[in-house]
């Protein structure tokens, strides 16, 4: 199959013109598997289509976000009558509070909750808290983990977990960094190590890895989390921006039975729209502004009446039988993508192929798998019409809006896809 691209070559030829590498997010840039990206320009349902016309099955769904597919009715009805009463008021709304009444009500853990504009925001807050409240300036993330480009999170280990951190941009100051220790994911023997000879003001991880592939977190692992952080006054933070209300009803937290003390949120509850959230227990949240010890924080255009209309329109329809079809759907997905050399890693309606290398438990492991068969099989899929991230350290989705059909089809692409290859 050979797919039509030249309009797409020369927008996004002028894209590089006026944007860095043509993109506004440097995941969106194709140079881990080559070639330019097609310039999208519509969405219906499970599918996309480019400038040129071609029509690709999408697996990226916007990063999370489109668990309903594209331009779905009713989000899009919705969005409709809010932009028709008005697209921004810096005062709080209506529907803020009825989507924040719907994340308190699914994700117990969380008794009061804070909107932003995106995860990175959220992310961003929830440290400040955690650091507030403990009164502690140290703070301990998984290598891997993606939380957001604010400086303590742009921090690489070395070669060793107990390591202080270095930075890993540009633009980090070494203070910054220093103040960011790492560990490897699924290490809960080195957290604990960490945990014993610095004070802690918190933990935060991905319950399920999402940014070095998708990686579930081993039997026991967050349980270890939460027992350390309770055996040493460490906020517990769980950066659910992927998994949140996307694995399942309440998200993480629900499907692996362990509680955070700060949860953060973003992707589905906003129906793709930019939006992100932090909440948790009144004992942290209460300290921020206006309230208690006011932590700061705040956002002109946080809890923007449109993206909380698309997020409950989103969010309110789904219940048990909605996760029960993802969770067939995503295993009928991953059963067609098994193949020899070929690794398939999943929960729920997320999931990643890699190439060789054995099970993937941590970031040291996925950096074993064959990178470069990877991006020729990006490739090879992509002319075949699936539209997948463009990086083997990226999870892709599965939605409501795929049939049976549209993932056998996915199926189909992909055992061409590796005959070629």
């Amino acid at each position: 199959m050979s797919l039509e691209l030249s309009a797409s070559r020369d927008a996004f030829e002028r894209a590089c013109r006026v944007m860095p590498g043509g993109v506004s997010s440097a995941a969106r840039a194709f140079g881990p598997v080559g070639g330019n990206p097609p310039i999208l320009a519509s969405g219906a349902g499970a599918r996309v289509r480019d400038v040129d016309g071609n029509e690709y099955l999408d697996l990226v769904g916007s990063w999370g976000p489109l668990i309903r597919g594209h331009a779905h009715g009713d989000i899009v009805s919705a969005l409709g009558d809010a932009v028709s009463r008005g697209t921004s008021f810096g005062a709080t709304t209506e529907l803020e509070t009825r989507l924040a009444e719907l994340v308190v009500e699914r994700m117990p853990s969380v008794d009061l909750v804070r909107f932003t504009n995106s995860g990175t925001e959220a992310t961003m807050a929830a440290v400040r808290i955690a650091r507030g409240v403990t009164g502690r300036d140290t703070i301990l993330k998984f290598q891997g983990c993606w939380h957001g480009h604010a400086d303590p999170f742009l921090v690489a280990a070395g070669s060793s977990a107990l390591s202080l951190g270095q930075p890993d941009s540009p633009g980090v100051p070494g203070a910054t960094a220093n103040l960011t220790l790492t560990a490897p994911f699924n290490d809960a023997d080195a957290v604990a190590g960490m945990a014993a000879r610095h004070d802690l003001a918190c933990i935060i991880v991905e319950p399920v890895a999402g940014n070095m592939g998708c990686i579930p977190p081993a039997p026991g692992f967050l349980e270890a989390l939460r027992r350390i952080s309770d055996e040493h006054g460490i906020c517990l933070i769980l950066d659910e921006v992927i998994t949140g209300f996307r694995i399942a009803r309440g998200g993480a937290q629900e499907r692996f039975g362990v509680s955070a003390d700060l949860t953060t949120m973003g992707k589905t509850i906003g129906g793709g729209l930019p939006v992100g959230a932090f909440g948790g227990a009144r004992r942290f949240m209460e300290h921020v502004a206006p309230l208690g010890m006011c932590v700061s924080q705040g956002g002109t255009l946080s809890g923007n009446p449109l993206a909380m209309a698309a997020g409950y329109a989103t969010l309110a329809p789904l219940a048990g039988e909605a996760y029960d079809r993802l969770e067939q759907l995503g295993g009928r997905l991953e059963d067609g993508l098994a193949a020899p050399g070929v690794e398939v890693q999943r929960v729920g309606s997320m999931m990643t192929v890699f190439f060789g290398g054995g099970p993937k438990r941590c970031l040291e492991d996925v950096t074993r798998c064959d990178m470069d068969r990877f991006a020729r099989w990006h490739r090879a899929m992509l002319e075949r019409g699936v539209y997948l991230p463009p990086s083997q350290f990226e999870a892709f989705f599965v939605s409501l809006a795929h049939t049976e059909e549209d993932i056998d089809a996915i199926i189909a692409a992909h055992r061409d896809a590796l005959a070629s290859l």
